[in-house]
């Protein structure tokens, strides 16, 4: 979150980054917590595509919970505004399409504080959805880094399992999963076979 001092006259963008496993919801949830605390109106929302958890509970891998909003679309964050919210909080926002960009961009011209969390890259290492332009138009910007599961440095990559083998470039980009289909990587220690590595 930016200093007092420096803080906007209007809302700002705050994104929380980095791979599974990193603690961006925890720290998501933290932030929510302590606004709860200030008796600040909070809405949260969450993409359909992930149940994980339930269907409307976000959940971090340490257990900590929060009721949240399920949408299928940017635009419905905006038809479901609270007229006395002030923290808008969004979770996975990898998963939505470049419009949850304007729709941030909407919610801090209104004067919300706006919090997203969300993968930095995907499996491959190549940034994932509208992250790069959420970091880009952000007040704040934090990127969080896990443990590598094969040498115990920082990680900061996503490796998809398949079978316990890393899964290959061209598989899909979005596989719903938690630790039976993922861990933490740090650079070297991340695989994707069959990516062509540039050579300029």
């Amino acid at each position: 979150m930016p200093d007092r001092h420096l803080r906007p006259s209007s809302g700002w963008v705050e994104v929380i980054c980095g791979s599974m496993f990193s603690g961006k919801t925890e720290e998501l949830l933290r932030r929510l917590r302590r606004a709860a605390i200030a008796r600040q109106k909070v809405q949260l929302f969450k993409p359909a595509i992930d149940n994980r958890y339930g269907v409307t509970t976000v959940a971090s891998h340490d257990g900590a919970k929060w009721e949240g909003e399920v949408i299928n679309h940017a635009a419905e964050i905006m038809e479901k505004l609270e007229p006395d919210t002030i923290i808008v909080a969004i979770d996975e926002v990898q998963f939505f399409d470049d419009e949850i960009v304007d729709v941030c961009d909407q919610l801090a011209l209104k004067g919300k504080r706006v919090i997203v969390a969300g993968l930095d890259t995907d499996f491959r290492g190549e940034p994932f959805g509208p992250m790069p332009a959420l970091m880009a138009k952000a007040e704040s910007v934090r990127k969080l880094h896990a443990i590598c599961m094969v040498c115990g440095g920082e990680a900061s990559r996503t490796q998809r399992l398949i079978d316990g083998e890393a899964a290959f470039y061209e598989d899909p980009v979005v596989l719903i999963g938690a630790a039976e289909s993922y861990e933490a990587r740090c650079r070297g220690c991340h695989q994707v076979p069959h990516r062509q590595e540039s050579t300029t």
